[in-house]
């Protein structure tokens, strides 16, 4: 319903147009014209790569993981074998040189020093190793 500015006379039209029914036929026209819409797919188009036979057979293994311990005491394992920090820094040195790269899983200890487990990481991205995880259950 319209509101009404000033009072009618008895008798009197309303000149107000009444636009409920036109709001009432524009809903259910939107309303047909959202069902009837196809429904839109996002697709995305790759290329991926096919493998080819001749490759499968010249596919080489990947490297053993090598596992970093670092103790609360700040001391650094290689796989089980003591090393000191300038023995670390050669060996990762050697592994980043590899055609394929070996993952590097640092597993520092709970009560460990942050500095401690941050040189052995760092050291790993400086020499250029790329495959490095943290392993943080912490024994």
């Amino acid at each position: 319903m319209a509101m009404q500015a000033g009072a009618l006379r008895e008798g009197e039209p309303a000149s107000d147009i009444n636009i409920t029914p036109l709001i009432d036929v524009m809903l259910v026209l939107l309303v047909m014209w959202i069902v009837t819409l196809p429904p839109q797919r996002h697709a995305v188009k790759l290329d991926t790569p096919v493998a080819c036979p001749t490759c499968e057979a010249a596919a080489v293994a990947p490297p053993r993981p090598i596992g970093i311990r670092v103790d609360f005491d700040g001391a650094i394992s290689w796989n089980g074998e003591p090393i000191s920090r300038v023995v670390l820094t050669q060996r990762l040195k050697v592994e980043a040189q590899r055609a394929i790269q070996p993952e590097i899983h640092v597993e520092p200890d709970r009560l460990a020093k942050y500095s401690a487990v941050a040189h052995v990481i760092a050291s790993a991205q400086r020499e250029g190793l790329t495959r490095l995880g943290v392993d943080e259950s912490g024994a």
